[in-house]
């Protein structure tokens, strides 16, 4: 595994820090060696068929009209492999779109984490703490906007921050055109559509900052269109929101009373 990881990046996907990810990641690695086996048998074969049958001075080539061994040999390998890709996938799929249960509650106290569970929609994740984000792609921004906790609500931009072990379920929508949310890290890409909502998810298992950008072509500013997720300790997430809150909730008062001061100047203004 630590060969796999220094080549995640060069030669497969970034190495996960969500669940998804990493069954992302396993898919793709066996496959490729799959891929990597056949390449070699087909390449090897080639190679020692060039040698091995060379064309040699006085020597006529055998006229040969068929093999029905190796015919059958090589459409059954292709079939098992083809089988074996299928069944792989199938068995992976479940653990890639379907959110299991978060590893702290709402509190951010520890909980037993629950198994994946298969289907062929996304489901609610199991009974527990879940962090519902709306992904709301901008021309050129990304926007997140939380659920509220109390009378205290929390939006942000570029960067999403979210605690540390709590599944979180990301409603990914477009306000323009179209946009496409990927972290690599943290699990596969989601379409970001005017007027549909997308979901996505993932649980992050490790503290940092994890970053992404659009995958959509959307605009002249598409490259400057970057992605950001901090992964914190729940306590330093909860004091992230607190602030946010309070920043927010002190900027519309501070509008509030500046929108009074000028219908109040206007009406003595307009006043004979």
């Amino acid at each position: 595994m630590p060969v796999l990881a220094i080549l995640a990046g060069l030669f497969f996907p970034d190495k996960g820090v969500s669940p998804n990810a990493e069954d992302i990641f396993t898919l793709y690695v066996l496959i490729f060696a799959m891929a990597l086996v056949v390449f070699i048998g087909v390449q090897g074969s080639l190679i020692w068929f060039l040698f091995k049958f060379k064309a040699r001075r006085g020597r006529v080539a055998a006229q040969i009209h068929g093999n029905t061994r190796l015919e059958i040999g090589w459409t059954v390998g292709a079939a098992v492999v083809l089988v074996f890709i299928t069944v792989v996938t199938f068995i992976k799929l479940p653990g890639i779109k379907n959110p299991p249960a978060s590893d702290i509650d709402a509190s951010g106290n520890r909980v037993a984490a629950n198994a994946f569970f298969a289907s062929t929609d996304q489901k609610a994740p199991p009974k527990g703490a879940t962090l519902n984000i709306t992904v709301d792609g901008q021309q050129y921004i990304w926007r997140y906007q939380y659920p509220p906790q109390g009378d205290k609500t929390v939006f942000a931009y570029e960067e999403m921050v979210v605690p540390l072990g709590m599944t979180v379920i990301l409603r990914i929508t477009s306000d323009d055109v179209a946009h496409s949310w990927w972290i690599p890290a943290l699990g596969g890409k989601m379409d970001a559509v005017p007027g549909y909502v997308n979901k996505t998810w993932f649980k992050a298992t490790k503290v940092g900052t994890y970053r992404g950008q659009c995958a959509e072509l959307c605009g002249r500013n598409h490259a400057n269109m970057t992605a950001r997720v901090r992964v914190v300790p729940f306590d330093q997430y909860q004091a992230w929101f607190d602030r946010e809150a309070a920043g927010i909730k002190l900027a519309r008062d501070e509008g509030a009373k500046q929108r009074a001061e000028i219908n109040k100047q206007q009406s003595t203004t307009q006043t004979p």
